[in-house]
């Protein structure tokens, strides 16, 4: 999956586009709830020596949420999934987009970084005597 395919996916399925909320930062978007601004991807382009990549150049990466325990059985272990960039690496972890990645898992991440980062409803208290 490109950058371009995975900003159109967020949109489709979500209906959220990126914002660019760095100064002078035009690459790097932000993908965020409408209800709450949270965010739920980052999508940015880094070079590929910052996930031990070899050969020169850049890679656009998105970093998504997802549990501590999805993170430790796939974050280096299956292709183009990296520990995070530049964010807690506990909760968080880096997908290249350059095709290293299967579109389905991708995909499958997003969701889960989507469900973790939205807006909990909480269920009202019960009085004594309800």
């Amino acid at each position: 999956m490109t950058r371009e395919e995975f900003e159109a996916f967020v949109y489709d399925r979500y209906n959220v586009k990126a914002d660019y909320p760095f100064e002078e930062d035009f690459v790097t978007g932000v993908f965020r709830h409408g209800d709450s601004g949270k965010w739920f991807a980052i999508a940015m382009n880094i070079s590929r020596s910052r996930l031990g990549l070899s050969g020169e150049g850049s890679v656009d990466v998105v970093n998504m949420k997802c549990a501590p325990e999805v993170i430790e059985s796939i974050a280096g272990v299956e292709p183009g999934i990296y520990p995070a960039y530049h964010m807690n690496k506990t909760h968080w972890l880096t997908v290249a987009l350059d095709g290293s990645c299967d579109d389905a898992t991708v995909e499958w991440l997003l969701g889960i970084s989507y469900d973790l980062t939205r807006t909990k409803i909480k269920a009202k208290k019960r009085g004594v005597d309800d």
